[in-house]
């Protein structure tokens, strides 16, 4: 490390991160998951831990509804519905045939939107996605352009809907790192979701419905969230859980899985759930940056300050893995009941601990004021264990005032005049 005989002045600065590694965090063999598509996901970190087949475009079925629920959440928080608003049921319902998932609303039945909303999600009602779709846009084409719209603004690139309900279709599709991208943003921003989801029943009339969600009896930490299925998409389930973490400072986490295209209900529910425990098992979330760390200092040149540090503002969140093998997971070794993957009768035990340590590339020496404009500053790798895990480009918007006439001759003289200078001032990296 190099010091400085300036003084220090530190600011905390608005600042972007690009991040340029997206490496899943396991390396899980594709062949050993019976679903044609999977994505396992991490919203505290935004990072995948591992995915097959995630961009495909498939049958999403009644995942689909996720997107009625989201948009309906929308416009009560935007004011424009109330979960106690009452809705007069119109001819709508009628475009619900008697082989679809529905309530068995009449029209001019009188329902509210709370009700709905859990006949949506637990029942996975036809009937009330487009009786909210209807309330909310006035018709379905004006609901479905919507939903398209609402996909575009998430990043659901691989998505496009042509009805609310989750009817097969031809141009009626989606992919597990989209419906990832919806559970993420309906749980982020509407958690209220989730005291629907993780209903285990629900009773409209003289109809119940018991949750197709079969691991909401089986582990208290699982909230949701979604179930579908066609003959066209096969067996589908978005699934979510938030456990307790052994880290005070990281106290609970969420994950996310999308399995999209198994066999039957059950065989869903046993591969999300195994990819569910497996993540949680082997892979940890770190604080990789603390918050108002310095990273760096550059000296500044003609300024009223000598010098620059920036500081990392939040906590840089990071998932790692702690599967000590290089080797690919066979997800049927992990056993679910232990908790541990075992090959070969001898169990692969999840690392005890990570090295995490910063690799720092600066891009500027020094800054020569005045300045006012973003500048990229550096570059940070990230390793655990030695290996790179993630890389970071920072830049920040860099504000510096030019020093006055007579400490800009002092500063030109200390660097022609040997006896007038101190230990001429360079860039520190903070380890």
């Amino acid at each position: 490390m190099i010091f400085s005989t300036r003084p220090l002045l530190a600011f905390f600065l608005f600042f972007i991160f690009v991040t340029s590694s997206n490496a899943a965090i396991l390396n899980i063999a594709p062949e050993s998951v019976e679903a044609e598509s999977w994505m396992i996901f991490d919203p505290q970190t935004e990072q995948v831990i591992a995915a097959h087949n995630a961009d495909a475009q498939r049958a999403p079925a009644s995942l689909t509804k996720m997107m009625v629920a989201y948009l309906t959440l929308e416009a009560i928080h935007a004011g424009q519905l109330k979960t106690t608003d009452t809705i007069t049921a119109t001819s709508v319902v009628n475009y619900v045939k008697s082989d679809e998932s529905k309530m068995g609303l009449k029209v001019g039945e009188h329902i509210t939107v709370d009700q709905l909303l859990s006949g949506l999600i637990v029942m996975s009602a036809n009937d009330a996605a487009v009786t909210l779709a209807e309330k909310i846009s006035g018709n379905l084409p004006q609901f479905i352009e919507k939903m398209n719209a609402t996909a575009q603004q998430l990043g659901m690139s691989n998505t496009h809907f042509t009805n609310p309900a989750g009817i097969t279709m031809v141009d009626h599709y989606s992919s597990a790192s989209d419906l990832v991208k919806l559970s993420d943003q309906l749980i982020k921003k509407h958690p209220e979701y989730l005291n629907y989801s993780k209903q285990q029943s629900y009773a409209w009339d003289d109809l119940t419905h018991k949750a197709t969600n079969l691991l909401l009896k089986k582990d208290d930490t699982i909230d949701g969230l979604k179930t579908g299925y066609t003959a066209a998409a096969g067996f589908n389930f978005a699934l979510t859980a938030k456990r307790m973490t052994a880290d005070s400072t990281l106290p609970e986490r969420r994950l996310i899985v999308v399995v999209l295209g198994t066999k039957s209900k059950f065989k869903r529910a046993q591969v999300a759930n195994q990819l569910m425990n497996l993540a949680f098992a082997y892979t940890q979330d770190v604080v990789a940056l603390k918050a108002n760390q310095p990273l760096f200092q550059l000296p500044v040149v003609n300024g009223e300050q000598k010098s620059f540090t920036f500081a990392y503002k939040n906590n840089k969140i990071l998932t790692t893995s702690l599967y000590p093998k290089d080797t690919p997971i066979q997800l049927q070794n992990f056993d679910i009941n232990t908790g541990v993957v075992v090959e070969n009768k001898q169990s692969v035990l999840p690392l005890n601990q990570q090295q995490i340590k910063l690799n720092i590339t600066l891009d500027q020496k020094q800054l020569i004021a005045p300045l006012n404009r973003e500048m990229l500053l550096a570059n940070v790798t990230i390793l655990q264990n030695n290996q790179p895990i993630d890389t970071l480009k920072i830049s920040a918007p860099i504000v510096l005032e030019r020093a006055n006439l007579f400490e800009r001759l002092i500063h030109w003289l200390r660097q022609i005049l040997p006896f007038m200078s101190n230990q001429t001032a360079e860039a520190i990296i903070y380890q």
